[in-house]
């Protein structure tokens, strides 16, 4: 509640101003709110909000199950939390042309910055999987146009992935990038590339935005920012990594407790409750509730 200054339309701004200096953004993932607060204090550039989490965090595979709902809920929470933009996943866009033109109204309405929308068939599989599927290009460009036609606020930035490398190879997976470009996405997100010369092609032959998945146990290794700024991309996204740091720390208790009976050999590993009530903005709830309810109610009965 006391988190945010900023309007939806303000964060939208700033992020499309972002994108034209040159600088590597940098958005870690968020699997919950109070990880997109961290976030901003650690002063990244903005939260992205992955399928594959929002779909793990329900215990679902990230084989297009959860619903459209489901991901503007939480992509709402999440947004509301900070004053960063914000990226969401919308996997196909939950249905034919006509249901991603209202997955990204949706997603607008959610307060969300930005999404992307990818070329696989439905029900899509996580990226960096094998046995992928690809749709047409016509009929992703359908997608795109829809998509783009649907947002109200023209700063609200439409992200077009291609899963293609894997299916078709790199060139025929350029070429589908340069189709959605011309369908209207603002920025262009080249899944599961082999290894940096790759990011490196498509940078060459793409004038627009470029974004970086950089996923651990993924189809590349993990570039870093130097490396991502000198290929010349725009922003990298962390999807995973905090999800995976959390639940790694939480098996590590749950052993701890079972082996030892009790949580004094993980008290080094876990977050103080002092740091959790700061980034929890306790103080400032407090203040904000003492300057509304400083009454006091005396003895004289009311007339």
């Amino acid at each position: 509640m006391l988190f945010t200054k900023k309007h939806a339309a303000e964060k939208r701004a700033d992020f499309r101003k972002a994108l034209k200096t040159g600088k590597l953004l940098q958005f870690p993932g968020a699997f919950n709110p109070l990880c997109a607060q961290l976030i901003e204090r650690k002063r990244f550039d903005g939260v992205y909000i992955s399928g594959a989490v929002m779909s793990a965090d329900l215990c679902l595979p990230d084989i297009g199950v959860s619903t459209m709902t489901e991901f503007a809920d939480r992509g709402q929470q999440i947004a509301r939390v900070t004053d960063l933009p914000t990226i969401i996943d919308i996997d196909t866009g939950f249905g034919e042309p006509m249901a991603a033109a209202r997955t990204v109204r949706t997603m607008e309405e959610a307060g969300i910055s930005a999404c992307h929308i990818e070329d696989q068939v439905m029900p899509k599989r996580c990226g960096h999987l094998d046995g992928k599927e690809v749709v047409d290009v016509e009929t992703m460009v359908k997608r795109v146009k829809a998509a783009a036609e649907a947002k109200r606020d023209p700063n609200f930035i439409l992200i077009a992935r291609s899963d293609a490398r894997a299916v078709e190879g790199l060139d025929k997976a350029i070429d589908r990038m340069k189709a959605y470009i011309d369908a209207g996405a603002d920025m262009i997100f080249p899944e599961a590339m082999k290894d940096e010369k790759e990011f490196e092609a498509v940078r060459a032959a793409l004038d627009a935005p470029i974004l970086a998945n950089m996923t651990e146990f993924g189809k590349s290794r993990l570039l870093n920012k130097k490396e991502l700024e000198n290929l010349g991309f725009n922003l990298v996204i962390y999807p995973v990594t905090t999800l995976r740091l959390a639940m790694f720390g939480a098996e590590k208790g749950l052993d701890a407790i079972l082996d030892d009976g009790d949580q004094n050999g993980v008290l080094n590993i876990m977050q103080h409750r002092r740091d959790l009530y700061d980034l929890l903005r306790y103080e400032d709830y407090n203040r904000f509730d003492s300057s509304i309810f400083n009454f006091h109610v005396g003895d004289t009965p009311l007339k």
